[in-house]
């Protein structure tokens, strides 16, 4: 059995000096403190998909990711904890004969059957390799009779059910209103998505893409979760492009040690390919001016830093 989550998360304020002189308070949405082994947004988004695949009467789950995938981990042991086999997706099949890194010998540790394909293969069986970039109708079909009867989770679990189940964020945050944006980080869409879906008449949401690249498909992929899960579109968000720090996993010096400062100053440990690019972003936007005096930014840390 998993352990109960901590709900809801802690808020802790978090203003410093130079937001303060932009006219700019900062605070922490701690979803990273959720769960131990299924943190952050992955809880919030793997819920409801657990759930279904329960009352539906799966029993396995098949899901896509990287080396590195925090989203694998969370699936395997989740999966396990309710009696469900897992198998993974993994991106790169020159991973497949090389020593398992710690992610992955978690992620097998749990129970979780490994497959390595090549990038060509991953972007097919993740239905991405159209020209638009968009998951085919057929693609959990093919993947079934690949690997047998199971629930498809997309790459980073975000779907419908997974907007619905971020919605729950905002919902947390009680005293929102017109001079609040509440912020996360942008891999996938999904988080954002229920942000913005749950958030009240006059407040925004504010995503920061920790990818390079991502323009334009990722304002898609939002918008396409809002038909899914809500049959409209919403109008009170957006997506800054200027703060992956070089792509997806790349961590620059200058955000390493910006992630230091904060960690000294504030006591909060952070990881650095998501929440790290997020905060040092907000910063950025501050001190540009992009947000009007009074302005109370509330960041999502949406996970735990790496345990190696």
């Amino acid at each position: 059995m998993l352990e109960p989550a901590l709900l809801p998360t802690p808020l802790v304020d978090c203003t410093d000096e130079a937001l303060a002189r932009a006219g700019i308070e900062l605070r922490l949405k701690r979803d990273d403190l959720l769960h131990p082994a299924v943190p952050g947004n992955k809880w919030r988004k793997l819920g409801p998909n657990l759930a279904a695949a329960v009352e539906q009467g799966h029993t396995r789950l098949l899901t896509f990711g990287g080396a590195y995938s925090t989203h694998l981990r969370a699936v395997a042991v989740a999966a396990a904890a309710l009696g469900l086999e897992s198998v993974g997706l993994v991106r790169g099949d020159e991973l497949a004969g090389r020593p398992r890194n710690w992610s992955l010998r978690a992620a097998e540790a749990a129970g979780m059957e490994l497959a390595f394909l090549s990038r060509t293969e991953y972007r097919e069986a993740t239905g991405r390799s159209g020209a638009e970039g968009t998951p085919g109708p057929d693609g959990p079909a093919v993947l079934q009779r690949r690997w047998g009867p199971c629930l498809v989770l997309p790459e980073g679990g975000s779907n419908a059910l997974a907007a619905i189940g971020a919605a729950a964020i905002p919902a947390e945050l009680t005293d929102l209103g017109a001079r609040d944006v509440v912020c996360c980080p942008v891999g996938t869409g999904g988080t954002l998505a229920g942000i913005a879906a749950g958030l009240p008449s006059g407040a925004r949401a504010l995503g920061v893409a920790v990818l390079r690249g991502g323009a334009g498909y990722l304002e898609d992929e939002v918008a396409r979760l809002h038909r899914a899960a809500y049959g409209r579109e919403f109008g009170n968000w957006r997506i800054d492009h200027a703060h992956h720090g070089g792509g997806y996993g790349k961590v620059r010096p200058e955000l390493a040690a910006f992630a230091e400062r904060f960690e000294h100053r504030h006591g909060v440990a952070l990881e650095r390919r998501y929440v790290a690019k997020l905060l040092a972003a907000l910063h950025d936007l501050a001190a540009a001016g992009e947000f009007p005096r009074g302005t109370r930014l509330t960041a999502v840390v949406t996970g735990l830093p790496d345990p190696v």
